[in-house]
């Protein structure tokens, strides 16, 4: 290990001694890099060298104020086909943490999770699993979860048997210019407010992008959503979740789902090629026992998005009856049928199927027909702005 002295604009402040710790790739490389993880000071910057580190165990990073910085997501490949256990690639615990310009391949568990990690940057990151979708693959490419301040920005996921991107009980959200696919679900915001979701391209997942809140969470009452001008396109991935997963249950073929969420808007997508619905506004239908949590989904606004082709073989029951009726396809935007209607509004210019399904009714009870939903225009929410050291550390 070289350590360099080094004087740069850093996330926050850089204390005059931080250093810049190098870390090549070689022999004991799972030493050497952990060694560097530790031994950092706040304001330092780890640049792990051009090459593959093959690894044994997952690395660890709880040390404030540190980038990680590789020589490019195609140079620095963090290598875990050999890891002997079953967490993830990479685990953050710290604040104004910067991860940005190197891979993360074939983890056991998560490929690379941040946990209550405030203002934390994934920049330039690639997690995948290199033997294809497979339900033993890690849960999560990138994971950051109960944290406020988060920015993931061209970012790359494939092969994650739950959802390549997912942000979980979190605050002030950012993800954009970034591409998901063949994983069960290619963007995941669950149980999290303020989150704007733009630019990325979800292909060929089970389900391109999903906005759901879930009960029995620390944190719920999730919303103040965006989601717009992504391409949602061909998402045509078999579920291959492991059974008992939330995630089992998206159907192969869905572009953007959106359940149990409050003033979610989706607008100026591009969606085409999905072959069960491009937009599906459902409640939560299991069974729970959670007074504060609300399965319905509220103020779902849909507007202004490209429909290319879709619904043409729905994974639902009576999928084939159905599209036979239609004509061949089923209408691209599909509601359950359960909740508010006046509360949502689509204005694509486009049929939308409603399921005519009661509160806790079975699927295979629906009464499906054309519906219109013209309900109140909620206000959009406002766009997200994360703190400018956060942008910079971006660029």
């Amino acid at each position: 290990m070289v350590r360099i002295t080094f004087a740069a604009t850093l996330l926050l402040a850089t204390p005059a001694a931080a250093e810049t710790i190098r870390v090549e790739a070689g022999p004991n490389g799972q030493e050497r890099l952990q060694g560097a993880l530790i031994e950092a000071k706040p304001g330092d910057v780890i640049e792990i060298g051009a090459g593959r580190f093959e690894l044994t165990d997952g690395l660890s990073l709880d040390v404030d104020r540190v980038t990680v910085r590789g020589a490019g997501r195609d140079k620095t490949i963090l290598g875990f086909k050999g890891q002997l256990g079953a967490g993830e690639g990479l685990l953050v615990t710290s604040d104004d943490v910067v991860l940005r310009d190197f891979s993360v391949e074939d983890s056991k568990g998560d490929g690379i999770k941040s946990k209550g990690a405030d203002r934390i940057v994934y920049k330039n990151i690639r997690v995948e699993w290199t033997g294809g979708p497979k339900p033993t693959n890690g849960a999560y490419g990138v994971y950051p979860v109960s944290s406020t301040h988060i920015l993931i920005d061209s970012v790359l996921v494939k092969g994650a048997s739950d959802a390549g991107i997912y942000v979980g009980q979190s605050e002030q959200i950012i993800v954009r210019n970034s591409a998901v696919s063949h994983n069960v679900a290619g963007i995941e915001i669950e149980n999290s407010r303020h989150a704007d979701v733009f630019d990325n391209v979800a292909s060929h997942n089970s389900g391109g992008i999903l906005v759901f809140d879930l009960p029995n969470l620390p944190k719920m009452g999730g919303g103040e959503v965006r989601v717009f001008r992504n391409q949602i396109v061909d998402n045509d991935t078999p579920n291959f979740a492991p059974k008992g997963n939330i995630v089992a249950s998206v159907r192969m073929g869905t572009g953007v789902l959106i359940m149990a969420n409050d003033n979610v808007h989706v607008f100026a997508n591009e969606l085409s090629g999905n072959a069960t619905s491009n937009v599906m506004i459902i409640a939560y239908r299991e069974k729970y026992a959670d007074a504060n949590y609300n399965p319905l989904p509220r103020r779902i606004m849909v507007s202004g998005n490209k429909h290319g082709r879709a619904g043409f073989a729905p994974e639902l029951p009576g999928g084939a009856m159905l599209t036979a009726a239609f004509g061949g396809s089923i209408p691209p935007i599909l509601w359950d049928g359960t909740g508010d209607a006046s509360g949502l509004r689509v204005a694509d210019g486009v049929p939308v199927l409603g399921m005519g399904l009661a509160a806790g009714a079975a699927v295979e009870t629906a009464k499906p027909g054309p519906v219109a939903l013209n309900g109140v225009q909620a206000p959009q929410p406002a766009a997200v702005v994360l703190p400018a050291a956060m942008e910079a550390a971006a660029r």
